[in-house]
């Protein structure tokens, strides 16, 4: 079903890209592309989905067959029939303002009847679960809703080939739950899936094959009980484990005292809709806490309150004891919010670290240290916008270290990670954390929890409000 013959792209004005692919995945077959970020995972999606060199310009050899047709001999459209993409930013590939609009549109693309588009998108609302969002905005979806979204959308087209970069990057453990249910009846249906993806436990049972890819090759395929390996060798691949999460710290409220960051009777609406209600929450100095909870309990909207960008419909907010106005938490609170894209403002990343901050040697030095120990030293003069995923979510997390804020709010700052950076940034964060600094991660990512977390602040759907269990 899909066919790479010495496949080669090197992307216009950089060294990233692939090299030498030969790939074949036959009808009906999983496979999934894994290594550390940057190995070129992205990259071999986009060759198979023909985005690579139709819209990523770049120079390409070799060939690529998806149902034995050459993609290069087909239409955009075409290779859109044959291929359904979930890229792993959900957002770039929505059109329509609303959840069921959204999952109708590549049907009304193709011009299929009013009938059969009511029935396909009905069934890929009920498949991932969507039911209850089927009316509201996109835009004010969770991350891991937005994602579930655009997964809906391609399944409501019925392509031949699934080709998913990152699927499971913003979704908690009962999205991740379903996705897997839901890529598992597909496979059994029939249809060939191609999973760019760090987090390999949750699919154990649907891979066929693991390729493990270094430095833009092929280095190395597994099957499934290949990959249980001792954990110092998963370790020194710098994977994510393949073995289930261990079992992570009981939940706590968070009372202890004296609280840096404290929250009483926090609440708050969107027009009717309750958000979360009644959050009361102690943050004590130099530890990292995680704050989890299913997507769409509000734990953006609650970093985005707490860090003075979002108001509270209800509740106060204390830094040391003292009631903190909105300015006041600005200044105090680093926010590192889920979305990369929007939160580079400089054209390199040495100045990306170094923005508003004094100019002098220490602080140059200091920026040289770290880019190194987050593998970004080399990229120095490189536009954040040219940088992988992974490398963008290490730069939005030492841009917070280097802030110097005494409390840092990070959102999903391991969703893009390989296992050898997520666990970089465990290490550095307990480290930040020793120093005195207090951390708050939203995360879904229990190998972090695991790694670095002292507590864990859960946020609980209750009546369709939150609640700190």
């Amino acid at each position: 079903m899909i066919e790479l013959t010495r496949a080669s792209f090197q992307y216009e004005n950089s060294d990233r890209g692939v090299r030498d692919i030969s790939l074949s995945v036959k009808s009906g077959e999983c496979v999934v592309l894994t290594g550390l970020s940057g190995c070129g995972k992205t990259t071999v999606t986009r060759l198979v989905n023909g985005l690579a060199p139709s819209y990523y310009p770049g120079v390409f050899s070799g060939s690529v067959k998806i149902d034995g047709k050459d993609i290069s001999s087909l239409s955009t459209w075409e290779i859109g029939r044959l291929v359904g993409s979930v890229f792993q930013d959900p957002k770039s590939q929505f059109f329509s303002s609303e959840l069921a609009g959204e999952v109708a549109f590549p049907c009304e693309n193709y011009g299929l009847s009013t009938q059969e588009i009511r029935e396909r998108t009905d069934a890929a609302i009920e498949a991932l679960k969507l039911s209850r969002l089927r009316d509201r905005a996109v835009d004010v979806l969770s991350s891991g809703e937005k994602q579930r979204a655009a997964i809906a959308s391609v399944y409501a087209m019925k392509p031949k080939v699934f080709v998913c970069d990152e699927p499971t990057a913003n979704l908690d453990a009962a999205g991740t739950n379903q996705l897997a249910q839901t890529l598992r009846q597909l496979k059994e249906q029939g249809f060939t899936l191609l999973i760019a993806e760090h987090r390999i436990d949750w699919l154990m049972g649907i891979a066929d094959r693991f390729l493990y890819l270094r430095d833009g090759r092929i280095a190395a395929e597994y099957a499934p009980r290949d990959l249980l390996l001792p954990e110092a060798d998963i370790l020194g691949m710098g994977l994510r484990s393949p073995h289930e999460g261990k079992c992570l710290p009981a939940p706590s409220v968070l009372d202890e005292s004296p609280a840096v960051l404290k929250t009483a009777g926090l609440s708050k609406r969107i027009r009717k809709e309750v958000i979360f209600e009644d959050i009361s929450l102690s943050v004590p100095e130099g530890g990292v806490t995680a704050i989890t909870g299913q997507n769409g309990a509000g734990k953006t909207t609650l970093a985005q309150i707490l860090c003075g960008l979002s108001k509270q419909t209800r509740g106060h907010i204390l830094i040391d004891g003292k009631k903190a106005r909105a300015a006041v938490r600005r200044r105090e609170i680093y926010y590192c919010g889920n979305d990369t894209s929007t939160q580079f403002f400089t054209a390199s990343v040495a100045e990306e670290l170094l923005l508003n901050t004094g100019l002098t040697e220490e602080n140059k030095d200091r920026a040289r240290h770290l880019l190194k120990e987050f593998g970004l030293y080399e990229y120095r003069d490189a536009h954040p916008s040219t940088l992988s995923g992974g490398q963008k979510q290490r730069l939005a997390i030492a841009c917070a270290i280097f802030s110097g804020r005494r409390i840092l709010i990070l959102d999903e700052p391991t969703s893009g990670l390989d296992g050898q950076n997520m666990r970089l940034i465990a290490e550095r964060l307990k480290s930040e954390a020793r120093s005195g600094r207090t951390i708050l991660v939203i995360t879904h990512d229990r190998e972090l929890i695991e790694s670095c977390c002292d507590r864990i602040a859960k946020i609980g759907v209750k009546f369709g409000g939150g609640d700190v269990a």
